[in-house]
């Protein structure tokens, strides 16, 4: 047994017992309504806004089709000239998807790698705008209907889908656990170091070894995903090397983000590693589409590390040809703001003779 610690505070009456209690309670309950309430809002009924699509059509449809698709916001259409337009935009990232009613029969493109919801409201669409065309060419028909133009309007519509998941993610869902993996990590890491490297006192190798330790820890980790995701066969026809760095600059724009905050605010700053978990991963786009969020859940999230990395990563498994200047931009400034912090504070002169940012127990 550890003799007690006097400085420690200690609870003398049952009336104090109760009040720390009741404020535990309290927080407990108000942290768990504010998180549900969150997470509900985000993703009990989402709906896309303003979804990009491509459209092939000649100038009449095309009025007709982006007046009915554009009535509640819920897309944004752009009209190409050809299927190969259409389907390079579509490999890029783009748009979702299109629809072509230039042919006797309507032509959906869609890209199920970019969201299965997404994937699933193009197909709705696509359903509604047929039997609409069906409707308005039966009407225009005189009794008894020609079999030939029966067979003509009961034809089914072509659906390709442009970039299909593999078969080893057919559901959709690696992309959110691996997102999910490298913010719960980071956080981890991010509070264990901060926990370690304070034992020392401040000065430039300090900060370079805190520094070169988080680097170290990206790279592992970095290392450790790309080769769990081979035991399942995920991003088996990626490029490897680009996920690799993708995977270490997402976990190092956490940990060093994370880490830089407590060396310039103290143990308050570590609370970022919890909002990257629990508040980043519901607004990344890993599971939800961007689109399908509220416009500030979509803005916010797209500016988080967890966001920024779901979209590098995303594209690196299955969009090659999408570019990747904005993750990598955001990705990058969580990193360098996060190393410059650390740099800084302890190359700062340190006339208290400080060995901690963070508490240290029985300190």
């Amino acid at each position: 047994m550890h003799p007690a610690d006097p400085s420690a505070p200690t609870i003398t009456s049952a009336r104090q017992f109760r009040r720390i209690a009741a404020t535990v309670a309290l927080v407990g309950v108000a942290i768990q309504l504010v998180l549900t309430s969150y997470y509900l809002g985000m993703a009990h009924a989402p709906r896309p806004h303003h979804l990009p699509v491509g459209l092939i059509a000649t100038d009449a449809q095309a009025r007709e089709l982006e007046s009915e698709l554009n009535a509640d916001g819920s897309y944004r259409v752009t009209r190409y000239a050809s299927a190969a337009a259409l389907t390079a935009a579509t490999e890029q990232r783009e748009i979702y998807g299109g629809l072509d009613v230039t042919g006797q029969t309507p032509h959906l493109y869609l890209a199920t790698a970019a969201g299965p919801s997404a994937a699933n409201v193009l197909r709705t669409t696509f359903t509604t705008v047929l039997q609409k065309r069906t409707a308005a060419a039966v009407a225009e028909l005189a009794d008894p209907v020609p079999a030939a133009a029966v067979r003509a309007l009961t034809a089914p519509g072509t659906i390709t889908d442009v970039v299909p998941l593999p078969a080893d993610d057919r559901n959709g869902g690696s992309l959110g656990m691996l997102v999910q993996a490298l913010a719960l990590g980071g956080t981890v890491a991010s509070l264990g170091l901060g926990r370690l490297i304070p034992r020392a006192r401040r000065s430039w190798r300090r900060g370079v070894g805190h520094l070169t330790t988080l680097v170290v820890y990206a790279l592992a980790s970095a290392a450790i995903v790309l080769w769990s995701m081979s035991w399942f066969g995920v991003g088996a026809n990626a490029d490897h090397s680009t996920l690799f760095w993708g995977f270490g600059l997402v976990s190092l724009a956490i940990t060093g983000s994370t880490a830089g905050l407590v060396a310039l605010i103290g143990p308050a700053g570590a609370v970022a590693g919890f909002l990257y978990f629990t508040i980043g991963t519901v607004i990344s786009g890993a599971s939800i589409p961007p689109e399908f969020l509220p416009t500030w859940g979509q803005r916010l999230g797209q500016a988080l590390p967890t966001g920024a990395g779901t979209q590098y990563v995303r594209d690196s498994l299955y969009f090659p040809d999408a570019p990747l200047a904005h993750p990598l931009l955001v990705l990058g400034l969580y990193a360098g703001l996060g190393a410059l912090a650390i740099l800084v504070t302890n190359v700062l002169p340190n006339r208290a003779d400080r060995t901690a940012e963070l508490p240290m127990p029985g300190t």
